[in-house]
This record gives C-alpha cells, structure tokens and sequence, in this order.
C-alpha cells in the first residue's frame, strides 16, 4: 500500500503515518516527491484497508500498489529517482557515461584509461579490483590495490568511481574507495550480499542476472530499497539466449519496459551485452535510442594485452568516436550527454 501525504502535510504529521504503521507491525518507507512525500508500506502479507489510513491528519490518499515490487514501482514514485553520487546526477535527463576497463591491472593502465575516457566526455570510471570469472585460473583482479589505484585515477581526473562488490566480506573495504557499488550478474540474487547493500549508504548499480526476468531483476531491486538504501540504478548487460555467435543478447525490449515499470535510472551494458569490440558501438547509440539514461563501456589502451574481456573493450579512440556519436543520438532525443 502507499500512503500519499498532502502537499502541506508536516514533518509531525508524517511522523505519525509511520508510527501508525509501525505499530501494524509493518515497516513504513518514506519516499519524497516533487510535490508531496508518500510513504511506502512493506511486510502485510495480505490487503490493507485504505481506512485505517485515510483518516489520518496531512493524509491525501491511501492506495494498493498492485506489483510485487512495491518501491520500485511508479505507482509507488511517479517521478523518475535521480541519484546523488558526489555531484554528478545519474538520472534525469542527461546521459551519463561509465567508462574503463574490465580489471583494474597496473597504475600505468588505470591512469591513462581514466585520462583518456574523461577527455571524451565520461563522469564515472568502472573498473574492477574483484573479479568474478569463469575459471578459477584467470585473472581475479589486483583487491585492495586495484581500489587504491581507482582511488589514485578519481584524485587525478576528478571521475566517480564504479567498482563491483563479490560478497558481503569485502563489503566495507570497497565501501571506503568506491563512489558507486556495483552488483555484478552473477550476484543479482545473492539475497544476503542485497541485503548488506542495501543498508549502505552508497549509490549502487544492480546488473541484471544472465537468465533473470525483467520480474526478477525487480524483485532484487526491491531487496535493496527494502533494506533503506534507494539509490539504485539498474543495467541491463545482455541476458542468455539460445544465440552463440554473441557473447549474450542485449535485451534491449528492457530499457522502455523498465522505463513504464520503474523509477529507478536504467543504464545499459552494450560491451557485455554483445561482448564483440566492433559492435560494441552500434549497441550504445541502440540502448541512446531506446531511452537509457546511461552507459557502461569496457575501454582498455591496448586491447590484445587486457587481462580480462580484450575482446570486448574499445581502445581509446574507438571510445572517444562512439561519445560523438552518442551526443548525436542524445541530441536528437532532447537529452544532454
């Protein structure tokens, strides 16, 4: 259920719902808006009478949220979320662009990669200290190292830092170096990593699992807001079909059905979506085109010589071309990049 306060409703006023709601046993969410705060409900395993609600002072209306993923939803938040991460607004209309590479491998790497993909117009710097791979023999990333190294690459440039978090022990570490925590595919339903997550602080980025459904990715995002923490993003990173001549297929049917579903931004993944360098680019302005409110670039010096997914990763020219481009598409859309 969501309870929507009236405009000129007080802080008291507001108090008040969720001390009612509490007392229900239940667990209130408050949730501003542009004109008025409305105030999620969580835990009722059955229906809720809107009269126990809607007589309430600075009370305007109690409605049933009919989705599953309650706070995610825009019968929840009409308004799209616009995430706060250090300045820069992910969110909204302007486009934001992250950009690096796969592993994080030497200070020479990270520095020039960060140099170069912020000259080309990105704000945020992905990069992975921890690495989950396949294979137990391939390159697991530098840990604490790779973070201070990305750490090094923000005091340089100035970008915000996107890195992934594998478990719930390195949760805090990651904490003290990343501006925005990233949940990778394989992770998307590590209910008690979500759950450790989503009581932080931090800004995070939730990609969609391999085989997940668009319902699915919801519902791990609901773990996250349920848990306080309502500065998520969701990616789209391409999903697992019967197709093999890409590494995944982009499911960009997501980036809209997203869009009508929920209010959190959504950014897309094109270079794990496709995994193949040389369409790596047609990918991006696709995803611009669909409407995404951001991207996730794999870009790498030198290619041929990454420790991790060469074979998907734009140089730095190819990075700086396909930034033209998309300001092109954003352009044309009416949205900034």
């Amino acid at each position: 259920m969501l309870v929507v306060m009236k405009p000129q409703a007080t802080p008291a006023q507001i108090a008040a719902v969720e001390e009612k709601i509490r007392s229900l046993g239940l667990s209130p969410h408050a949730i501003p808006g542009a004109q008025r705060v409305a105030i999620g409900i969580t835990g009722n395993k059955g229906a809720l009478d809107p009269a126990m609600f809607e007589g309430l002072p600075g009370v305007a209306d109690a409605i049933r949220v009919s989705q599953p993923w309650k706070l995610v939803s825009r019968e929840v938040k009409e308004e799209d979320t616009v995430i706060d991460v250090g300045g820069v607004p992910l969110g909204g209309p302007a486009i934001r662009v992250m950009a690096g590479p796969c592993s994080v491998e030497s200070r020479e790497q990270i520095l020039e990669t960060a140099r170069a993909v912020k000259e080309s117009g990105a704000t945020f710097l992905r990069g992975g200290a921890y690495k989950p791979r396949t294979s137990p023999y391939e390159f697991q990333g530098l840990g604490e190292e790779g973070l201070k190294l990305l750490a090094l690459a923000r005091e340089q440039t100035g970008l915000k830092v996107v890195t992934e978090v594998m478990d719930v022990e390195d949760l805090p570490l990651v904490s003290e170096y990343a501006d925005v925590l990233q949940i990778g595919a394989r992770n998307m339903q590590n209910f008690s990593l979500l759950r450790r997550v989503g009581k932080s602080e931090k800004p995070i980025l939730l990609k969609r699992g391999p085989s997940a459904t668009i319902r699915e990715f919801l519902m791990a995002a609901e773990y996250l807001l349920s848990q306080g923490n309502y500065r998520v993003a969701l990616c789209e990173r391409g999903i697992r079909t019967f197709e093999t001549m890409t590494r995944n297929t982009l499911d960009l049917n997501a980036v809209p059905v997203l869009k009508a579903l929920t209010h959190l931004p959504v950014v897309v993944d094109p270079s794990h979506g496709i995994g193949l360098r040389r369409h790596v680019p047609a990918m991006a302005r696709a995803a611009v085109a669909a409407g995404a409110d951001g991207l996730i670039v794999e870009v790498h010096p030198v290619p041929e010589k990454a420790l991790s997914d060469g074979q998907q990763s734009l140089t730095p020219g190819e990075f700086a071309e396909l930034m033209t481009q998309v300001r092109v598409i954003a352009g044309a859309i009416g949205r900034p990049v």
